[in-house]
This record gives C-alpha cells, structure tokens and sequence, in this order.
C-alpha cells in the first residue's frame, strides 16, 4: 500500500510516517520511482509505535524494543527478550522521577498561587497594579 492509504489505515500523517522511517522505526520498501510501499506487518509496527510512545518511551528505545516485542492481543504488547524487561524498568523509574520532579514543581507553583491574591482583586490593603496583571493576561506581547 502507498503513503495515503498507510495514513488511512493508521491515523498517522505522512510526515510522522516519514519520521518513524528515519529513526529506523519503520523500513517500508521503495519501488525504482523512490515510492513507499508499506505491508500489513507495517500497519501494526505503527500500532506498535503509537503505543510505546504513549507509554512515555524515547525513539531510541523504540527502536530497540520493537524486534523484542510480541503482540498476540491486540492491546497488550509482551517483551520476548529477556533484556528488554531491565531497559523498561530503567525507562520507568525514568518516567517516575519525572513524576516527581513535576509534583514537585506544582507544588511549589502552588505555594506561588495561594501567596497571591485571589482572582477577584487585590488582597485586603494592598494596591492593584492593572498593568502588572496584563502582563500575564495576554502573554508577553502585552508588554
């Protein structure tokens, strides 16, 4: 099948199909015209894809993981290689400490909030400053 009927089939667009090929996600064959032809087997190494990349891994690792995978449900991917099991691991105390470093950041933009005033004016005693306020209103071109 060409590059449209592959978007079709997939809901991935050419450009994301062309990316996958680069990082070597993807080997679709050419014909002597430089066309794409994409099989079967291709459609579900984007399913694949798809899904490792919702599960917040890296390209690379896709790269590594995706001959180590089995996929006999269609929902559920099954590592076949006994290394690939580690290298999920370390992806997901990744993962996790990105977690943590977000919740961390919240909670400190959270301290900034309840520091502030509430959204209906300015604390009791203090003066309001519009101009200051449109600043984050309307983004940096307000300035």
């Amino acid at each position: 099948m060409r590059i449209g009927e592959m978007v079709r089939r997939t809901g991935v667009s050419e450009r994301l199909l062309r990316y996958y090929e680069e990082q070597g996600l993807l080997t679709p064959e050419r014909l002597p015209s430089g066309y794409r032809v994409y099989t079967e087997a291709d459609v579900h190494t984007v399913r694949r894809i798809r899904i490792l990349l919702a599960a917040g891994l890296p390209t690379a690792t896709i790269a590594r993981a995706l001959p180590c995978l089995r996929d006999d449900d269609p929902s559920h991917l099954a590592p076949v290689c006994s290394g690939l099991v580690a290298e999920l691991r370390r992806e997901r105390e990744r993962i996790t400490r990105t977690i943590d470093d977000l919740r961390a950041s919240r909670s400190l933009l959270d301290t900034v909030i309840e520091a502030g005033p509430d959204d209906t004016g300015a604390p009791d005693g203090a003066d309001a400053r519009p101009d200051d306020t449109a600043l984050f209103e309307s983004g940096p071109s307000a300035a």
